[in-house]
């Protein structure tokens, strides 16, 4: 335990080293330098521990430990590695390192499965780079498409073709991968929030996961001189966005189910001191544990944003992602809760707030995720932090898991 332990702390060092802001938390976005650094890691650990190493169009890795039943869909392990800005050294990036310690487990005691067991490291869970999330889990269930994947761009006009091909990837390879391929996808991530660090359970059961949809605000005005256009002759694009803005809080009330609203991206055009701004974009994350309280959330703020088209002011919605509430697999659960009681360790049920990779494959293969503890619930920021006796647990959890799911016993 001590030694899978130490090898989880090197790993987490060693992958947290790869970001744009040292001693300001992690920020390793998509296609950048530090995604090169830390992929080159991540394969390199693959091989190590003796597993086939592939990318596809979208820069997703997988490396496979091959079955001995010919042609057999694959248990599929990991998590993403890309982060936000400024963030922490846990999330999904601990996911990874959990399905690379379940691989280097089967390679250490020799099991060769019958269905084979994938470990995958995803691209852009946070979209933090191409806006919308969950690009790496979309695109392998064909929920991307190839036009709507080569139009994304960056906020510097970057499209995601470019950016791979700055970092030497071939955006030319298949990205939709066949279903019937995939058996079963297992995911450990960090909980993000306080609930197992203040009940001192190391273990949560993932029920299901919250409904989400992100949207994309565009409010136009009119630039002009800082001093010398008169107040009331005035189309700021800002002063309407902020006013906008601060009403939506107000929108969540009555909704109940846990629903929440953020505006966490505002992009204000041209960006001069002593400009009037004549655009702003400004992104709206909407999230709630049913499906009716998220579309109703949806209309008051479309409904809101366009109350604005006035006194020369245009305003815009644009919908860049809807995932509905996800239930997880009852039967992967239950094996989840067997390798606990194996291993005596305390576990409870939990819902996520936020959205994972494991709610886009659920509508295409059986899934299971857990959360581990972190510390004062708190995550995207440098103090994100969570033991390496949790992560081992988990992966002790999986590695029970992924035996009975590879048919190994």
């Amino acid at each position: 335990m001590k030694d899978l332990q130490q090898r989880i702390e090197d790993h987490i060092i060693t992958l947290s080293q790869f970001t744009a802001t040292p001693g300001k938390g992690t920020t390793r976005l998509t296609y950048s330098r530090e995604d090169l650094q830390a992929r080159e890691y991540i394969k390199g650990k693959m091989i190590e521990y003796g597993l086939q190493v592939k990318e596809d169009g979208l820069g997703n890795i997988f490396g496979k430990l091959e079955g001995t039943v010919k042609d057999a869909p694959s248990v599929l392990i990991g998590s993403h590695f890309d982060s936000v800005p400024n963030g922490g050294a846990y999330d999904g990036q601990a996911g990874v390192v959990a399905g690379l310690e379940v691989a280097a487990l089967f390679a250490k005691n020799n099991i060769k499965p019958k269905y084979p067991l994938e470990v995958i490291a995803m691209i852009e869970e946070e979209g933090s780079r191409f806006g919308g999330g969950l690009m790496g889990s979309r695109g392998i269930v064909g929920l991307l498409s190839e036009e709507e994947f080569k139009n994304l761009t960056d906020k510097d006009g970057i499209s995601t073709v470019e950016a791979m091909a700055e970092i030497g990837l071939d955006s030319s390879l298949p990205k939709k991968r066949n279903p019937k391929t995939i058996k079963a996808f297992l995911e450990m991530h960090i909980e993000q929030g306080p609930i197992l660090e203040e009940k001192g359970i190391p273990i949560g059961m993932v029920e299901a996961i919250v409904g989400l949809v992100q949207l994309e605000v565009t409010v136009e005005g009119q630039a002009g001189h800082a001093g010398t256009t008169p107040m009331d002759r005035r189309s700021d694009a800002l002063v309407a966005a902020a006013k906008m803005v601060a009403e939506f809080p107000e929108l969540t009330i009555g909704e109940g189910e846990g629903t929440v609203i953020t505006t966490g991206r505002l992009n204000v055009f041209p960006n001069g001191a002593n400009v009037i701004p004549d655009k702003v974009v400004y992104t709206v994350d909407i999230r709630s544990r049913k499906e009716e309280h998220v579309l109703s959330l949806v209309g008051k703020v479309k409904d809101l944003v366009d109350s604005y088209n006035d006194n020369g002011i245009k305003t815009s919605v644009e919908q860049q992602l809807f995932v509905q509430p996800k239930a997880m697999n009852t039967e992967i659960i239950s094996l989840f809760k067997e390798s606990c009681s194996q291993l005596d360790l305390p576990y409870c049920s939990i819902n996520s707030g936020a959205g994972h990779d494991a709610m886009v494959f659920s509508d295409y293969t059986d899934v299971g995720m857990l959360f581990i503890p972190s510390k004062a619930g708190l995550s995207h920021c440098p103090e994100e932090w969570s033991d390496s006796k949790d992560i081992a647990n988990a992966v002790h959890i999986l590695y029970e898991a992924a035996k009975k799911l590879t048919g190994t016993e």
